[in-house]
């Protein structure tokens, strides 16, 4: 007998999988064709409140910071902007590593969906956090030394194997609170996940293309001597760090963990999904 029919026959499920695997598999699949199958509207203003609800979590940051300078202390104030986010249903950019790519692997949703979705995810993450910064630094002057400091730890670490470690983590660690609050349905345990995550990005100062352009926009904001095209520097390779961490560290293994349940999915799906949505 073969390992899957030995499965199989001790499971409760026929798929080639366990049951709690394949029901999380389910999950993302369905959640990742309904994000996809957004419209530009839906898209534009859900990335606009993501970047502001991040900024709630920059805000508590900032305020535990400024009072115990500690950043282990200050990283888990942050995880209030995740829980935000999680509560809320907005989308932040780099949680969009796990959830619609298995939904184009499955050919739940075309590639032409997901460079929507990325792209105008990531533009109006930017412009609401920018806005909410702006509101921020005029509401708490007092915190521009913070702000400054946090600027300038990250556009003045300059192109190194360390910044690419930093940024290959930071998007791993976003992609995998993704893939442990779709393990669940409960909502506390969710919860949990986000501020652990979110002490890890935050506390370990772990380079995140979303939340630490925020801080960069306040420190601007603020008057401190840093600018756009210093952003713009760290930005780019943070980005595409961010990317490969969330794809190759999580995205990817999940995938070839699910191909069978891919596979299935596959075979239902209709020929060419950006037609059929």
């Amino acid at each position: 007998m073969s390992g899957d029919e030995r499965r199989r026959q001790l499971g409760d499920n026929d798929a080639p999988v366990e049951e709690e695997i394949e029901e999380s598999f389910n999950r993302i699949v369905e959640e990742g064709a309904q994000r996809l199958a957004r419209n530009w509207t839906t898209i534009l203003v859900t990335g606009t409140f993501g970047g502001m609800e991040v900024g709630i979590g920059v805000m508590a940051y900032l305020a535990v910071m400024h009072e115990t300078h500690n950043h282990l202390l200050a990283g888990l104030a942050f995880g209030i902007g995740l829980v935000a986010l999680l509560l809320a249903k907005s989308e932040l950019f780099t949680e969009d590593f796990l959830v619609p790519i298995a939904a184009v692997a499955a050919k739940e949703a075309g590639g032409g969906q997901l460079a929507k979705l990325w792209g105008g995810t990531l533009l109006t993450n930017l412009v609401g956090g920018w806005v909410f910064m702006w509101i921020v630094v005029q509401a708490f002057p007092q915190w521009t030394p913070e702000l400054e400091t946090a600027a300038r730890h990250f556009v003045e670490a300059g192109f190194s194997w360390q910044s690419l470690c930093l940024a290959v983590l930071g998007g791993s660690t976003i992609t995998l609170m993704t893939r442990m609050q779709q393990g669940t349905e409960s909502d506390l345990a969710k919860m949990v996940v986000a501020v652990a995550c979110g002490f890890l990005l935050a506390g370990l100062q772990l380079f995140h293309s979303i939340l630490d352009s925020l801080l960069i926009f306040g420190a601007i904001h603020a008057g401190v001597p840093v600018d756009y095209l210093d952003w713009l520097g760290w930005f780019g390779y943070t980005l595409l760090f961010n990317i490969i961490g969330g794809l190759l560290l999580v995205t990817s293994l999940r995938l070839l963990r699910n191909k069978e349940l891919i596979r299935e999915r596959r075979d239902d799906a209709p020929e060419d999904p950006d037609a059929a949505r």
